[in-house]
Parts: C-alpha cells; structure tokens; sequence
C-alpha cells in the first residue's frame, strides 16, 4: 500500500460534484470523504474519474449501511467488498456511525444503539469481527440522536466503552456533539474532553437544522454556525489539532462557496499550529 498522509482540511466527494472538480482539483483540500456504498456497483466513467482522484489525493471512506449495531447478523460478503474498494483505492481508515440502520431490513436512517453494558459487548464483539475481514482498525463516529431507549448509562459512557474494549479508532463529528448537548441537556465542552485524544484519526464538521431553541436536526445541509466553530476550537485546544472534513450533504453551494468554509476550518488550525498536527499514515 502507497504511503499518503491525512491531515488539514477535507471534504465529501460526491459523484455529482465529479465534472466540476476534474480537472482542475482544487489544491485547498488536502484529502477527501468517499461512501463506498455510493461508488462499489459502478464501473465506467464514473470508475475511471474517482481512480483519477484517488491517486492524486488523499481520501478516507466513510460508510452508510454498516449497521454496526443492528439485531440482523452482520452482512460479512458487504464487509469483503468495502476491503476490497479500499484495498484497490489504498484507501486506510473506514469509518462508520456508531448506530445502526438496518433490522428485517433497511431502514434509511440512523437509529440509536441503546446505551446498555449487554449493546457495549454486542457492539465491540462485531467490531472486532470486521475488523479482522478488513485488515484495519475501523474508525467510529459519534452520532447524534434524538432518542435513548432502554438507556443504562450516558452517551459519553456507552462511547467511551466501545472505543476501549473494540481496540477501533474514532472519528470526532463536533456538530453531532453540539446538536446532542442541546436535544439531551449536556455539557458540550464536557463530552469533548472526555474522549481519547489518542484514539481519534479525524473529525467531522458540518451545520444542522433548527426545528425549535431546544431540537437540533442533524441535517449537514445549512452552513456551519458559531457556536459549532468555537466547539471546534476547543476541540484542537483539548486534543491538538487534527484532520477535519466538512460535510454539506444537500443545499450544495458550487464549490467555491464550500471552500470558504473549507478556508475557515484551515484558519483555524493555525490558530493552534503551536499544538503538533496530527498525520496518520494512509
């Protein structure tokens, strides 16, 4: 496998935004976020194009329908094959949602694991389990949620045990977190410094919803607010300063308006250059 770098800035690449971008790649993002689901059954140009970028460009794949805590049993050939896109891409880290979206059948959505010590063993036995067929440490996301059925322990406990006894990595969403302290009543800066700096490869950004004062929607379709850029703040205050992508999944601005934000995450991170930047071998 090529050795490549993930650090600074990066952003989602999606299949629309592939005429736009190729061939003038703008040099501004340091590596970008693919779905594997949304690019495994393709062949054709739309192979060719993202071979292009991949060569080129740093990426990380982030996965839609692992399902890592869902009552079906694990879908072992879907496994096979995201090892094998990654694999032909030299592609590293693989991360998914710390939920699950699939139970007699796909769901489309991202339901809450219940926060049980019985869902921590469950969770961390398949964890382990794809990460055996691939090869790498699966890297999970704190998601948001907005309902804790059966709960026995907090969000920050439930995240903590997965991470420890799966041996996985994390991929820090600081807007999950925002949105999460608001609909659950938390402390934002609190849950942020609870997570292990050690553990977390890079993190997400992105803006959300306003449904009332008190319900965010995770939506990644608006830009990011302020609140969520200073929780970003903190965040490369308590663990340095690590990768971070931004996510705009619908309300696309053309790219020279998503580079504005890209543009501000980078601003930011010099602003604490005097923390060590985080690189991780690809």
């Amino acid at each position: 496998m090529t050795t490549k770098y993930l650090s600074g800035v990066g952003l989602g690449l999606r299949r629309e935004m592939i005429d736009e971008l190729l061939p003038d790649i703008p040099s501004s993002v340091d590596f970008w976020e693919v779905a594997p689901e949304n690019w495994i059954p393709l062949g054709g140009k739309f192979q060719k194009n993202l071979q292009h970028f991949t060569k080129m460009n740093n990426f990380v794949a982030h996965g839609l329908s692992l399902s890592i805590g869902s009552p079906d049993p694990l879908d072992i050939n879907f496994v096979k094959e995201v090892k094998t896109f990654l694999d032909q891409h030299e592609i590293l880290y693989y991360s998914e949602h710390l939920s699950y979206c699939s139970g007699n059948g796909h769901m489309y959505d991202l339901m809450p694991i219940p926060f049980t010590e019985e869902a921590v063993k469950y969770v961390v036995q398949r964890v382990k389990q794809v990460q055996d067929i691939l090869e790498r440490p699966l890297v999970l996301e704190n998601v948001s949620y907005y309902a804790a059925p059966g709960q026995e322990m907090s969000e920050q406990e439930f995240t903590l045990s997965v991470l420890q006894e799966s041996g996985c990595l994390m991929l820090l969403d600081v807007n999950n977190i925002y949105v999460n302290s608001i609909n659950h009543n938390y402390d934002a800066e609190a849950f942020l410094e609870a997570m292990p700096s050690n553990k977390i490869v890079y993190g997400h950004i992105a803006g959300h919803y306003d449904e009332t004062d008190t319900l965010k929607v995770d939506t990644h379709g608006a830009d990011v607010i302020e609140p969520v850029w200073k929780l970003l703040e903190k965040a490369y205050q308590v663990h340095g300063v690590f990768p971070t992508l931004l996510e705009r999944d619908f309300n696309i601005p053309p790219i020279n308006e998503l580079l504005l934000e890209v543009d501000k995450i980078k601003q930011i991170q010099q602003k604490f250059c005097t923390k060590k930047l985080k690189q991780y071998s690809a």
